[in-house]
């Protein structure tokens, strides 16, 4: 089978550090153009790749299977909607839409339309999440009874991309990390019965909210998701606690700051995260109580890629659903509403 032609619909910090790359590398996938609306940096490193000035130009192209939505929130739905009535398999970036409803009604279309719909949650395949998956799932810590999970950061300054730091539709911390956290926790626990959601600004300079804490509820367990900007010395990344123990982990997945770097995901020991940032596993494991250090498996986004082509070549299931990233924008507006009633939302 030729490789599937692909396109991306922009080449900034997204397009050039988490998507070229194993585009890229991966022989199932040719990365065939991408939209650049003004500088024309992509041919630097490809130099193969075409250019397009539209999108409408980009979408026109019959040799592109599968584009790739990784433009400002805001726009996910329309662009993913057009580029499925022109008959292309979708990867829309993080977060799937800005709402349920238009989730839905993609999720519609492509099935109408015959093509895959997929959203681009990369953070399942960091190392941290990986050894955090399987404590949990291999029921290590027993029955798990209180989860916190955090993405901190301490920035003074606000990001040199306008379209995160401007007040409007799917701007926010929430929205931006947190919809990472709110997968990891769906992932490891389903849809929670309510939220609660505390989303504010906490840095005079900021327009947008840049610090949240959800509370997901859960039959026997409570989950807390938390992010903010102003987190100078930061907390553990993970804390899970259950009847047998508890587990403790930081967020040290090096992919990113490699990709930024320049680094190629074909090196040796690609994911690889240092030893001395291992998780602290206390439990009683087989009758006895032990307290060791837990290495994680490297962490690589292009599985998230291999999943993808094994779901258009052989038809195995996507790596990650539009239903699932769907759940997360359901959370995301319950939360909103949380916060804005000052109340518990169900779902």
């Amino acid at each position: 089978m030729q490789p599937i032609k692909t396109a991306l619909c922009s080449f900034g910090m997204s397009g050039w550090v988490f998507h070229a790359p194993f585009l890229h590398l991966h022989k199932g996938f040719e990365l065939h153009g991408v939209w650049e609306r003004s500088k024309k940096t992509a041919k630097e490193k490809y130099p193969g790749i075409k250019s397009f000035d539209t999108y409408e130009a980009l979408l026109q192209d019959a040799a592109i299977g599968l584009v790739i939505v990784n433009t400002p929130n805001y726009t996910h739905f329309d662009f993913t909607q057009k580029a499925l009535q022109a008959g292309k398999h979708v990867i829309v970036e993080k977060p799937f839409c800005l709402t349920t409803a238009e989730c839905n009604t993609l999720i519609a279309l492509a099935k109408e339309k015959g093509k895959l719909l997929s959203v681009y949650h990369n953070r399942r395949y960091d190392s941290d999440f990986k050894i955090i998956k399987k404590v949990v799932q291999e029921g290590w810590l027993g029955e798990i009874v209180e989860a916190e999970f955090h993405f901190d950061r301490y920035s003074e300054i606000l990001s040199p991309k306008a379209h995160k730091e401007t007040p409007g539709p799917g701007t926010g911390l929430l929205y931006d990390l947190g919809s990472h956290l709110v997968d990891q926790a769906l992932q490891l626990f389903g849809m929670p019965e309510a939220v609660f959601g505390d989303i504010r600004i906490a840095r005079k300079i900021s327009l947008v909210d840049d610090y949240m804490e959800l509370l997901l509820y859960y039959p026997e367990k409570r989950v807390r998701i938390k992010a903010s900007y102003v987190v100078r010395e930061p907390l553990p990344s993970y804390a899970i606690h259950g009847t047998k123990g508890s587990f403790i982990k930081s967020r040290t997945d090096v992919q990113e700051k490699a990709l930024q770097s320049g680094l190629t995901p074909d090196m040796d020991d690609w994911g690889k995260e240092p030893e001395n940032e291992m998780g602290l596993l206390h439990a009683e494991i087989n009758g006895a109580v032990v307290k060791k250090l837990l290495p994680a498996a490297n962490g690589n986004y292009m599985d998230y890629y291999e999943g993808i082509y094994q779901a258009l070549v052989n038809g195995a299931p996507l790596p990650v659903t539009a239903a699932q990233g769907r759940d997360v924008i359901t959370v995301i507006e319950k939360a909103y509403q949380s916060n804005s009633e000052k109340r518990v939302i169900g779902l």
